[in-house]
């Protein structure tokens, strides 16, 4: 570019409305690259101080593809954890966006009414423990697996994941005394209305397995039928087992899932708990479980057994109550109106009419007022 004579360039940029200063640099960018160097520059700057090492972008990738299902902001809780320092969620976010390893998530409207039957939640450990089986699915060698899951609901604390032979009753009730053994009795259980946690034929829905439940002075909850939000927290546990476990192939299965429910425990961070792990929050219950078979007392009351078949004996007389019920002891104790109360445990189970010798099921009194009017 040729030199104008008799032209003040300061003057000329004083004339176009431009400091001196960026009149120098558009005439500096037009010498190096022509009318090119006209165009819009981003003002993006070429560098930042802060910028992620190469080391520290390894170390996010490494974590990702040990926890594949973990998000940018339990990614840095974990880098935190091993290095004391971590780089900000923003940052983690970014690499691993970069990298396509990261998933949109969808955002539901939260469910109105998603309140638990019991309408509270669990205020310190061993309050609740909710259970369920996780829906069945094939490995790849064809064998099927069906977990039984039990946990704690204030501490998230995985109690057990265990891949039973079946869903009996006599199975379940072998798992649940090596917990109470290890951990203690919880004082509530929750679980759905399947078996064998509850019975549609059952008096207030008792199986055997939640009878027994019972006489270990343990309250039931139940989620309410068709509403699995009732039991949220489990259904998420299963939600984070299907996307980690299902489908693989495993050389030792109990092993795996064993390996799984400890990371769980202490390596997993938690946003509900402040980023800790499950494992740094729960505690043993203070209620120690005795294996001794159990006799349960009833002060003022008469004392009937129920037998093998759901019956008990009145004057000689079979009155059927509950098969759910077989081999416990039930309390009867007078009322005003003529009848008797039959008590299981802590459990009003209705009332007991000696004149017809018939029992009316207290799950039953709502339904017989609703006909009657």
């Amino acid at each position: 570019m040729k030199a104008v004579t008799g032209v003040n360039f300061r003057g000329l940029c004083r004339e176009y409305g431009i400091s001196a200063k960026t009149g120098y640099k558009w005439k500096e960018r037009f010498l190096q690259r022509g009318l090119e160097g006209m165009e819009e520059e981003s003002r993006r700057p070429h560098g930042h101080s802060n910028a992620l090492s190469e080391r520290e972008i390894c170390d996010i990738i490494h974590f990702k593809n040990k926890h594949p299902n973990w998000g940018p902001r339990k990614i840095r809780e974990l880098y935190l954890r091993r290095y004391g320092k971590a780089p900000s969620e923003s940052s983690c976010k970014r690499v691993l966006e970069r990298c396509g390893m990261t998933e949109k998530r969808v955002v539901r409207k939260a469910h109105q009414g998603g309140r638990l039957f019991s309408g509270k939640r669990a205020q310190g450990p061993n309050e609740v423990w909710t259970c369920d089986f996780k829906g069945w699915w094939r490995e790849r060698n064809g064998a099927k697996c069906e977990p039984l899951t039990v946990r704690d609901e204030y501490t998230r604390y995985v109690l057990l994941i265990e891949a039973v032979k079946d869903a009996r009753t006599e199975t379940v009730r072998d798992c649940f005394e090596k917990l109470f053994g290890r951990y203690g009795v919880p004082g509530a259980i929750r679980s759905d209305n399947g078996s064998p946690f509850a019975s549609v034929q059952g008096v207030l829905g008792l199986s055997r397995l939640s009878a027994w439940w019972v006489a270990l002075g343990i309250d039931l909850e139940r989620s309410r039928p068709g509403c699995p939000q009732d039991n949220g927290g489990h259904e998420r546990l299963h939600l984070d087992i299907s996307r980690e476990l299902e489908g693989k192939h495993f050389e030792n299965r109990q092993a795996a899932l064993d390996t799984w429910k400890h990371s769980f425990n202490f390596e997993r961070p938690h946003e509900a708990l402040g980023m800790k792990s499950p494992g740094e929050l729960y505690e043993k219950s203070s209620r120690r479980y005795d294996a001794k078979p159990i006799e349960l007392t009833y002060f003022g009351m008469e004392v009937r057994k129920v037998n093998s078949a759901g019956f008990m004996k009145w004057e000689g007389e079979m009155v059927p109550i509950s098969k759910s019920l077989s081999g416990w002891q039930i309390g009867l104790n007078p009322r005003e109106n003529g009848r008797w109360g039959v008590q299981f445990a802590h459990l009003l189970l209705g009332e007991f009419d000696p004149h017809t010798r018939s029992f009316l099921r207290a799950d039953q009194w709502h339904k017989d007022k609703i006909q009657t009017n």
